[in-house]
């Protein structure tokens, strides 16, 4: 399953920069991916490009960019040559391409800066409020889809290892963990597509586990249930679920005793043993 979901931040930044240039109007939008020495590579772009600026690597503090790493926040400057509380390394570049006003926001996640957002004009006018304000939410959608990224090739990572790390744990025992913690990611998010794909990821986990079509007798269990019985399966209890999935321990309760309804079962656990050997759970 080794590239099922790929942590490379780079075209997860192109479509946001061409969404941020479509939204905005400016001329130009363009970032790049942070690295662990917190350098940022100017290699993805919307909009044409006329003097030297692909492929700069900016170090941490120096220009518009390594400020906004350093601070971890929005910078613009309405005058980049001019502007004071930068630092002025890179304005033979900012020259050569005419760039005059500019906005560059840090895309952070788990704390640690990903990856910088710019928008840039190249005439006289200012970036005003609006645009900077589209161009942070363009950054903390990429901030979340990034998160969803790297945690699912995480979970995905784990399966691959569980030889190395426990050799006495067996492989059905890791999926089934990762199925139940992706379930959760994936009930915590807010958008819509970012979801289906962590959820179409379960569905790769269940394949791995060699799962078969449930019969067509099968009970239809919602979302939510089959969320709720995937953390049981693990031992969880109705406090710790409810915590992860953002429920309420009474609400949790209610969604299990749905599931142990429709799988005419008389416990928690032998609802696990029922969806198990329907098909519905790994």
């Amino acid at each position: 399953m080794d590239g099922a979901m790929d942590t490379d931040i780079r075209p997860r930044i192109l479509r946001a920069l061409t969404r941020m240039r479509g939204v905005t109007g400016l001329p130009l939008t363009f970032g790049g991916p942070v690295d662990a020495e917190r350098q940022t590579s100017l290699t993805q772009f919307a909009g044409p490009v006329v003097g030297p600026l692909r492929g700069v690597t900016l170090d941490c503090g120096r220009g518009l960019g390594g400020k906004a790493v350093a601070l971890r926040r929005p910078v613009v400057v309405n005058d980049y040559v001019a502007a004071t509380g930068i630092s002025h390394h890179y304005d033979h570049i900012i020259q050569a391409e005419g760039l005059h006003a500019m906005v560059a926001v840090p895309v952070v996640v788990g704390r640690v800066v990903r990856a910088v957002l710019y928008g840039a004009q190249r005439g006289e006018l200012p970036i005003g409020d609006r645009i900077v304000h589209s161009i942070l939410e363009t950054a903390r959608d990429l901030e979340q889809a990034q998160a969803v990224h790297d945690e699912v090739a995480l979970r995905l990572k784990s399966l691959n290892r569980y030889d190395v790390a426990d050799p006495a744990r067996p492989r059905w025992e890791l999926l089934r963990e990762a199925y139940a913690q992706l379930r959760v990611v994936a009930s915590g998010l807010a958008d819509e597509q970012a979801r289906r794909q962590v959820l179409a990821v379960c569905e790769q986990l269940l394949v791995a586990g060699e799962r078969t079509a449930p019969p067509a007798t099968a009970p239809a269990l919602s979302a939510r249930e089959v969320d709720v019985l995937a953390c049981v399966a693990l031992g969880w209890t109705n406090t710790q679920v409810a915590g992860d999935l953002g429920l309420t321990a009474e609400t949790v309760k209610s969604y299990l005793r749905s599931a142990m309804r429709k799988l005419h079962a008389g416990s928690r656990m032998e609802a696990v043993v029922t969806a198990r050997r329907l098909s519905l759970l790994p």
